[in-house]
Formats: C-alpha cells, sequence, structure tokens
C-alpha cells in the first residue's frame, strides 16, 4: 500500500536534509511539516535513498525547535520522568497513559469549541468570524493556484 494510495502526503527527506513534497511538488520547510500537523493532515516523511520511515524524527526534530524557540512545554523534571520512563519497566503503561491523556485532552478541547461554537451561533462575532474563514479560504487556495502555476513555469522553461 502506497501513501499516496491512503490520501497520505508523501514528503521525501534528500542526502541534504531538505524535505520535498511530492503532493506540492515542491522543498518545505519544517514549519510547514508542523502547519500539516496542526492541520491535521496526514503524511509520512520517507527517506529518499532507503524508503525508511522518518516521520518520527521529523516530528520530534519539530517538538525539539518549538522548545528551544521559546517558552517550552516540557520541563526539566517533566523530561528526567520521560527518559526514566524509557529504560524502566513501566515503558508500556506510561506509553498508554500518555496516549489515553493526549486523547482525553484533544476530546476535551473539542468539546469546548463545539461548546463555545453554540453559544456564539448567530451572534455578530460568529458572522464576522465565518467570513474571516471565508476569506482566508479563499486567499489560500489564490496562493496555491500561484504557487503551483509559477512552479509549472519554472518546469517548463
Amino acid at each position: 500500500m502506497t501513501a499516496e494510495s491512503d490520501n497520505i502526503r508523501l514528503i521525501k527527506k534528500y542526502p541534504n536534509r531538505r524535505l520535498y513534497d511530492t503532493q506540492e511538488s515542491c522543498y518545505i520547510t519544517l514549519d510547514e511539516v508542523r502547519q500539516m500537523v496542526i492541520q491535521n493532515a496526514p503524511f509520512k516523511v520517507i527517506d529518499q535513498k532507503t524508503g525508511e520511515d522518518l516521520t518520527r524524527s521529523i516530528l520530534l526534530q519539530i517538538i525539539l525547535e518549538q522548545e528551544n524557540a521559546g517558552d517550552p512545554l516540557f520541563n526539566s523534571d517533566v523530561l528526567s520522568q520521560f527518559i526514566r520512563n524509557y529504560s524502566d519497566t513501566s515503558r508500556d503503561n506510561f506509553s498508554s497513559f500518555l496516549q489515553a491523556s493526549m486523547q482525553m485532552f484533544a476530546e476535551q478541547q473539542a468539546s469546548l469549541v463545539d461548546q463555545l461554537d453554540k453559544a456564539l451561533e448567530g451572534s455578530p462575532f460568529d458572522l464576522w468570524t465565518k467570513m474571516s474563514k471565508q476569506n482566508m479560504d479563499h486567499f489560500q487556495k489564490l496562493q496555491r493556484n500561484f504557487f503551483n502555476a509559477s512552479q509549472t513555469e519554472k518546469n517548463g522553461k
């Protein structure tokens, strides 16, 4: 089964450390991969030479950059606990706990957003938000079309 057949965006990592988005036919940055994660867009990063799946490695690299960029999410105590659980017999339990916690947090966050949407429905703020989203969607579509056209023109020359 290939990544394309699953509608998973395939990103190839080249020996020069550059990332190539096969769907958009262009090189992308780690920040653009981070945006794909935020948008919940499915993707897979593979080594261009070996075909090895590098997705986890890229995600860890993004986390490391985020941690170094400003106010870190993980303090030293939390990171130390992670390290201890890697070598501990409780590794599987710790992993299950983290997954369940993250799932619960995501569900609670989605529930809160849904409740806020219902509370604001029909209000002037709701109308403004919907118009802003529609404008942003149109802008992003125009931007994609522009970049795709310029890439096609560049490849055609």
